[in-house]
Protein backbone atom coordinates (compact mmCIF):
# COMPACT_ATOMS: atom_id res chain seq x y z
CA UNK A 1 0.00 0.00 0.00
CA UNK A 2 1.32 3.45 -0.89
CA UNK A 3 0.65 6.21 1.60
CA UNK A 4 1.39 9.91 1.76
CA UNK A 5 3.38 11.34 4.68
CA UNK A 6 1.18 13.35 6.98
CA UNK A 7 -2.07 11.72 5.82
CA UNK A 8 -3.22 11.37 9.41
CA UNK A 9 -2.45 7.70 9.93
CA UNK A 10 0.16 6.91 12.62
CA UNK A 11 3.38 5.34 11.38
CA UNK A 12 4.47 1.99 12.85
CA UNK A 13 8.07 0.95 12.34
CA UNK A 14 8.91 -2.69 11.59
CA UNK A 15 12.36 -4.26 11.86
CA UNK A 16 12.39 -7.22 9.47
CA UNK A 17 14.96 -10.00 8.98
CA UNK A 18 15.45 -9.86 5.15
CA UNK A 19 17.96 -7.44 3.66
CA UNK A 20 15.35 -5.99 1.32
CA UNK A 21 13.67 -4.26 4.23
CA UNK A 22 10.20 -4.50 2.71
CA UNK A 23 7.07 -4.11 4.80
CA UNK A 24 5.56 -7.59 5.28
CA UNK A 25 2.17 -8.04 3.60
CA UNK A 26 0.14 -8.74 6.75
CA UNK A 27 0.26 -5.36 8.57
CA UNK A 28 -1.01 -3.22 5.66
CA UNK A 29 -3.52 -5.88 4.61
CA UNK A 30 -5.03 -5.91 8.10
CA UNK A 31 -4.60 -2.33 9.26
CA UNK A 32 -3.63 -0.20 6.26
CA UNK A 33 -6.84 1.81 6.47
CA UNK A 34 -5.82 3.12 9.90
CA UNK A 35 -2.04 2.85 10.03
CA UNK A 36 1.05 3.37 7.91
CA UNK A 37 4.09 1.09 8.07
CA UNK A 38 7.79 1.50 7.36
CA UNK A 39 10.48 -1.17 7.59
CA UNK A 40 14.22 -1.61 8.03
CA UNK A 41 15.97 -4.87 7.14
CA UNK A 42 18.67 -6.67 9.12
CA UNK A 43 20.07 -8.79 6.26
CA UNK A 44 19.57 -12.09 8.09
CA UNK A 45 20.83 -14.87 5.81
CA UNK A 46 20.11 -18.04 7.78
CA UNK A 47 17.81 -19.01 10.64
CA UNK A 48 20.68 -20.44 12.65
CA UNK A 49 22.55 -19.35 15.76
CA UNK A 50 25.41 -17.95 13.66
CA UNK A 51 22.96 -16.15 11.37
CA UNK A 52 21.17 -14.52 14.29
CA UNK A 53 24.45 -13.58 15.98
CA UNK A 54 25.58 -11.83 12.80
CA UNK A 55 22.66 -9.38 12.80
CA UNK A 56 21.25 -9.06 16.32
CA UNK A 57 23.40 -6.06 17.19
CA UNK A 58 21.79 -4.12 14.31
CA UNK A 59 18.38 -4.06 15.95
CA UNK A 60 18.87 -0.91 18.02
CA UNK A 61 20.23 1.08 15.08
CA UNK A 62 17.27 -0.02 12.96
CA UNK A 63 14.89 0.99 15.73
CA UNK A 64 16.50 4.43 16.00
CA UNK A 65 16.28 4.89 12.23
CA UNK A 66 12.56 4.13 12.27
CA UNK A 67 12.03 6.50 15.18
CA UNK A 68 13.87 9.22 13.24
CA UNK A 69 11.54 8.58 10.32
CA UNK A 70 8.59 9.41 12.55
CA UNK A 71 7.45 5.99 13.78
CA UNK A 72 5.16 6.14 16.80
CA UNK A 73 6.09 2.57 17.80
CA UNK A 74 8.56 -0.11 16.68
CA UNK A 75 8.19 -3.89 16.42
CA UNK A 76 10.89 -6.47 15.71
CA UNK A 77 9.23 -8.84 13.24
CA UNK A 78 11.47 -11.86 13.67
CA UNK A 79 10.28 -14.62 15.99
CA UNK A 80 13.34 -16.84 16.16
CA UNK A 81 15.59 -13.78 16.10
CA UNK A 82 14.09 -12.72 19.43
CA UNK A 83 13.67 -16.08 21.20
CA UNK A 84 16.89 -17.84 20.14
CA UNK A 85 18.87 -16.73 23.19
CA UNK A 86 16.00 -17.37 25.59
CA UNK A 87 13.24 -15.47 27.35
CA UNK A 88 15.55 -13.22 29.37
CA UNK A 89 17.31 -12.10 26.20
CA UNK A 90 13.99 -11.31 24.53
CA UNK A 91 13.03 -9.18 27.53
CA UNK A 92 16.39 -7.39 27.41
CA UNK A 93 15.97 -6.80 23.68
CA UNK A 94 12.65 -5.06 24.34
CA UNK A 95 14.31 -2.87 26.96
CA UNK A 96 17.15 -1.97 24.58
CA UNK A 97 14.76 -1.04 21.78
CA UNK A 98 12.69 1.08 24.14
CA UNK A 99 15.78 2.83 25.49
CA UNK A 100 17.07 3.50 21.98
CA UNK A 101 13.81 5.04 20.77
CA UNK A 102 11.73 6.20 23.74
CA UNK A 103 8.77 4.56 22.01
CA UNK A 104 6.41 1.64 22.67
CA UNK A 105 8.15 -1.45 21.31
CA UNK A 106 7.66 -5.20 21.04
CA UNK A 107 9.11 -8.31 19.45
CA UNK A 108 7.38 -11.04 17.49
CA UNK A 109 8.14 -13.47 20.31
CA UNK A 110 6.29 -11.20 22.73
CA UNK A 111 3.45 -11.00 20.20
CA UNK A 112 3.13 -14.78 19.96
CA UNK A 113 2.95 -15.16 23.75
CA UNK A 114 0.38 -12.38 24.06
CA UNK A 115 -1.73 -13.81 21.23
CA UNK A 116 -1.70 -17.34 22.64
CA UNK A 117 -2.82 -16.00 26.00
CA UNK A 118 -5.50 -13.88 24.36
CA UNK A 119 -7.19 -16.98 22.92
CA UNK A 120 -6.76 -18.96 26.14
CA UNK A 121 -4.23 -21.44 24.73
CA UNK A 122 -2.00 -23.51 26.99
CA UNK A 123 -1.47 -26.89 25.29
CA UNK A 124 0.05 -26.40 21.86
CA UNK A 125 0.58 -28.13 18.56
CA UNK A 126 3.47 -26.28 16.93
CA UNK A 127 4.38 -25.95 13.26
CA UNK A 128 7.54 -24.12 12.23
CA UNK A 129 9.87 -23.38 9.37
CA UNK A 130 12.92 -24.07 11.53
CA UNK A 131 15.69 -26.62 11.84
CA UNK A 132 15.86 -28.76 14.98
CA UNK A 133 18.22 -26.55 16.99
CA UNK A 134 15.89 -23.57 16.58
CA UNK A 135 12.85 -25.73 17.32
CA UNK A 136 14.46 -26.76 20.60
CA UNK A 137 14.98 -23.12 21.53
CA UNK A 138 11.37 -22.27 20.66
CA UNK A 139 10.13 -25.13 22.84
CA UNK A 140 12.20 -23.88 25.76
CA UNK A 141 10.90 -20.34 25.26
CA UNK A 142 7.28 -21.51 25.23
CA UNK A 143 7.77 -23.70 28.30
CA UNK A 144 9.26 -20.72 30.13
CA UNK A 145 6.05 -18.79 29.45
CA UNK A 146 3.82 -21.55 30.77
CA UNK A 147 2.81 -23.35 27.59
CA UNK A 148 2.96 -27.09 27.01
CA UNK A 149 4.21 -28.25 23.61
CA UNK A 150 2.35 -31.48 22.83
CA UNK A 151 3.85 -31.93 19.36
CA UNK A 152 5.95 -30.12 16.78
CA UNK A 153 6.35 -30.46 13.02
CA UNK A 154 8.75 -28.38 10.94
CA UNK A 155 9.87 -27.62 7.41
CA UNK A 156 13.58 -27.76 8.35
CA UNK A 157 14.43 -24.52 6.52
CA UNK A 158 17.54 -22.53 7.41
CA UNK A 159 17.88 -20.10 4.47
CA UNK A 160 15.68 -17.03 4.95
CA UNK A 161 15.12 -16.75 1.21
CA UNK A 162 13.54 -20.20 1.07
CA UNK A 163 10.72 -19.34 3.48
CA UNK A 164 8.79 -17.21 0.99
CA UNK A 165 8.55 -20.16 -1.40
CA UNK A 166 6.18 -21.92 1.01
CA UNK A 167 2.62 -21.70 -0.32
CA UNK A 168 -0.85 -22.13 1.15
CA UNK A 169 -1.06 -25.86 0.48
CA UNK A 170 2.30 -26.39 2.17
CA UNK A 171 1.16 -24.43 5.22
CA UNK A 172 -2.15 -26.22 5.51
CA UNK A 173 -0.37 -29.55 5.25
CA UNK A 174 2.21 -28.55 7.85
CA UNK A 175 -0.38 -27.26 10.30
CA UNK A 176 -2.58 -30.30 9.85
CA UNK A 177 0.31 -32.70 10.45
CA UNK A 178 1.32 -30.85 13.59
CA UNK A 179 -2.19 -30.96 15.00
CA UNK A 180 -2.90 -34.58 14.05
CA UNK A 181 0.21 -35.52 16.02
CA UNK A 182 -1.09 -33.58 19.04
CA UNK A 183 -4.90 -33.83 18.93
CA UNK A 184 -5.35 -32.73 22.55
CA UNK A 185 -3.85 -29.32 21.80
CA UNK A 186 -6.08 -26.31 22.38
CA UNK A 187 -4.33 -24.20 19.71
CA UNK A 188 -1.99 -24.45 16.75
CA UNK A 189 1.05 -22.17 16.71
CA UNK A 190 2.71 -21.53 13.33
CA UNK A 191 6.08 -19.98 14.10
CA UNK A 192 8.22 -17.99 11.64
CA UNK A 193 7.31 -14.49 10.57
CA UNK A 194 8.24 -15.21 6.97
CA UNK A 195 5.48 -17.82 6.58
CA UNK A 196 2.58 -15.93 5.03
CA UNK A 197 -0.35 -17.37 6.95
CA UNK A 198 -3.07 -14.76 6.57
CA UNK A 199 -4.94 -16.70 3.88
CA UNK A 200 -4.70 -20.06 5.65
CA UNK A 201 -5.68 -19.10 9.19
CA UNK A 202 -9.43 -19.52 8.72
CA UNK A 203 -9.14 -22.73 6.65
CA UNK A 204 -6.93 -24.26 9.33
CA UNK A 205 -9.24 -23.17 12.13
CA UNK A 206 -12.22 -24.63 10.28
CA UNK A 207 -10.36 -27.89 9.70
CA UNK A 208 -8.85 -28.29 13.17
CA UNK A 209 -11.49 -26.68 15.37
CA UNK A 210 -8.98 -24.70 17.47
CA UNK A 211 -7.50 -21.19 17.28
CA UNK A 212 -4.53 -20.77 14.97
CA UNK A 213 -1.88 -18.30 16.08
CA UNK A 214 0.89 -17.48 13.63
CA UNK A 215 3.94 -15.28 13.93
CA UNK A 216 2.98 -13.18 10.91
CA UNK A 217 -0.55 -12.39 12.07
CA UNK A 218 0.26 -12.09 15.77
CA UNK A 219 3.15 -9.78 14.92
CA UNK A 220 0.93 -7.46 12.90
CA UNK A 221 -1.74 -7.56 15.64
CA UNK A 222 0.73 -6.68 18.38
CA UNK A 223 2.35 -3.92 16.31
CA UNK A 224 -1.02 -2.26 15.76
CA UNK A 225 -1.88 -2.53 19.44
CA UNK A 226 1.30 -0.69 20.42
CA UNK A 227 -0.29 2.60 19.43
CA UNK A 228 -3.78 1.96 20.73
CA UNK A 229 -5.44 0.19 17.83
CA UNK A 230 -7.63 -2.63 19.14
CA UNK A 231 -6.12 -5.13 16.74
CA UNK A 232 -9.48 -6.34 15.47
CA UNK A 233 -9.78 -7.39 11.83
CA UNK A 234 -12.81 -9.68 11.38
CA UNK A 235 -12.56 -12.42 8.81
CA UNK A 236 -9.01 -13.50 9.59
CA UNK A 237 -9.41 -15.91 12.49
CA UNK A 238 -10.33 -16.01 16.13
CA UNK A 239 -7.54 -13.79 17.42
CA UNK A 240 -8.61 -10.87 15.24
CA UNK A 241 -12.38 -11.29 15.63
CA UNK A 242 -12.38 -9.17 18.80
CA UNK A 243 -9.96 -6.87 20.56
CA UNK A 244 -8.57 -8.93 23.47
CA UNK A 245 -7.11 -6.98 26.33
CA UNK A 246 -3.45 -7.35 27.16
CA UNK A 247 -2.63 -9.20 30.36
Amino acid sequence: MTSRPGDGRPLVGLIVPPATGLVPPEPPALYGDALRFAARGLALATMTRDGYDDVIDRVEAAARALAAEGAAAVALMGTSLSFYRGAAFNDALVERMASATGLPVTTMSCAVVEALRAVGARRLAVATAYVDEVNDRLTAFLLHHGFEVLGLDSLQISAVGDVLAIGDDDLIGLGTRAFVAAPEADALLVSCGGLQTLSVTLPLEDRLGVPVISSAVAGAWAAARLIGHGGEAPGYGRLLETAPKSE
